[in-house]
């Protein structure tokens, strides 16, 4: 069951960060890599949602479709936000390089060239 989301008088400041990928199994990692850490502050909620990349694509509801990596971010001020935010950027940064580096897909796509 999913979290419900909290109302926006209650976590006013939100930000929606979509991040496209080249698959749905770079994206569902990406998704479980980064949801094993918890948001410390109560002041803070997370969310992620795997999407596709248009429109047509969502209503045909293809899970192999869903490529982007969809992070929304509540919080009660601005300040708790931008922390929450730069936190994440800081562990997806990791996430993004550690599959640059040693994803077997961009190995042999490197051993190709």
């Amino acid at each position: 069951m999913a979290p419900t989301q909290p109302s926006d008088t209650e976590f006013p400041y939100s930000l929606t960060i979509s991040l496209p990928l080249p698959t749905n199994r770079l994206a569902s990692s990406a998704l479980r890599a980064l949801e094993v850490d918890t948001e410390l502050s109560p002041f803070v909620r997370r969310y992620f949602a795997l999407k596709s990349p248009t429109p047509a694509d969502q209503a045909l509801d293809n899970e192999e479709g869903k490529t982007v990596l969809e992070t929304t971010y509540k919080a009660t001020t601005n300040r708790m936000l931008r922390v929450a935010v730069n936190g994440f950027m800081e562990s997806l940064g990791v996430v993004l390089g550690v599959m640059e580096e040693l994803d077997v897909d961009v190995l042999r796509e490197e051993s190709m060239e």
